[in-house]
């Protein structure tokens, strides 16, 4: 018993740490750090939060989340630019067009599952790249460039602090928000949709449009993503939402725990951690980044998080069976030990 105690303490002792040094991020490191690293790793985190709300709640695997990051992003830097409205206005008209082009994209593609969701939510995101990168509104190829935050947040490039609380509060909340809806009605219902969708529908679920709505809690948290992002980087273009970032956005899920909400942000750590130092030591990210998504599927498929989750079984007795549920989000029960 002192063992599984002591265990406990050190869970919880390693998520208070991790939350002061999350804290105190602008003060112990550099400006540099600060910029590129870690509001980087927060928006990116939040995109990758997107993908593993939907796959650990409903079991959706979404390749959508760029497209509709992108759709906020797009939607914030033309209203604040061209048609000079106050940026929150922006952001909030951003996120209700994104939540509903994610409505729309929920309702045609919660119709199928397995490969065929996953295909036809690619074809979403090849979509939207292609609107924006072919419409002159939206800048076309070069994007729209010039876009400044709140005055509140004040110049992210100079200094990055303010941007980076805000992103990290907004971090905090859709984490809660994401562990209060599961424990919700709708989350409950979800979950039950995602394990045996017959079933539910025999019980009277509509089960299509638990999966809309679903999608659509999903685009919610991906534009407010999007959102940070143009604050953050002032400009957005097509390039920001091409196959190559919807890929990397699954590869960072994958990474962290695709059906584990923190794992989002472990995975965004260690993806950004590699694209801002190790490009400048070699011109092999895309090379490193594979071996070690390779390494993850191989030896831990639920990503860091699955070893976290394995030790914490091991070391509290649970060695059969599907042992103790974790808090939070957890792999559909035919793809993964809970």
């Amino acid at each position: 018993m002192s063992i599984r105690r002591a265990w406990a303490g050190v869970g919880w002792g390693f998520a208070a740490a991790t939350l002061v040094l999350a804290a105190l991020c602008p003060i112990l490191f550099s400006t540099y750090f600060t910029s590129a690293v870690a509001v980087t790793v927060l928006w990116t985190g939040l995109a990758a939060a997107s993908l593993a709300f939907l796959a650990g709640y409903a079991g959706m695997v979404s390749l959508a989340q760029t497209a509709l990051f992108g759709v906020a992003a797009f939607v914030t830097a033309k209203l604040t630019v061209d048609s000079h409205w106050n940026g929150w206005w922006a952001a909030a008209a951003a996120v209700a067009i994104a939540v509903g082009v994610g409505v729309v994209f929920g309702a045609i593609a919660s119709g199928s599952e397995g490969i065929y969701f996953l295909m036809i939510t690619l074809a979403f995101a090849v979509i939207t790249y292609y609107y924006f990168s072919q419409v002159p509104t939206f800048g076309a190829h070069e994007g729209i460039n010039g876009v400044m935050p709140p005055r509140v947040l004040g110049d992210p490039v100079l200094h990055p602090t303010r941007m980076y609380y805000a992103a990290l509060l907004c971090c905090l909340a859709v984490y809660l928000a994401v562990r209060y809806v599961g424990r919700s009605a709708f989350g409950l219902a979800l979950q039950g949709v995602r394990d045996d969708p017959v079933r539910m529908s025999a019980l009277g679920y509509h089960v299509r449009l638990h999966r809309t709505a679903g999608f659509a809690a999903g685009a919610a948290i991906a534009a407010l993503a999007g959102v940070l992002s143009v604050w953050h980087n002032t400009r957005v273009s097509p390039g920001s939402i091409d196959l190559t970032r919807t890929i990397d956005v699954l590869v960072i899920a994958v990474i962290g725990g695709l059906y584990r909400l923190e794992g989002a942000w472990i995975g965004a750590f260690v993806f950004t951690m590699l694209d801002t130092y190790a490009r400048g030591i070699s011109d092999r990210f895309e090379t490193y980044i594979g071996l070690i998504f390779l390494a993850i599927v191989v030896v831990s498929p639920d990503g860091v998080m699955g070893v976290w989750r394995t030790l914490d079984r091991h070391i509290r007795g649970y060695t059969g069976g599907r042992g103790r549920p974790p808090e939070g989000l957890t792999a559909p029960s035919e793809e993964a030990p809970g």
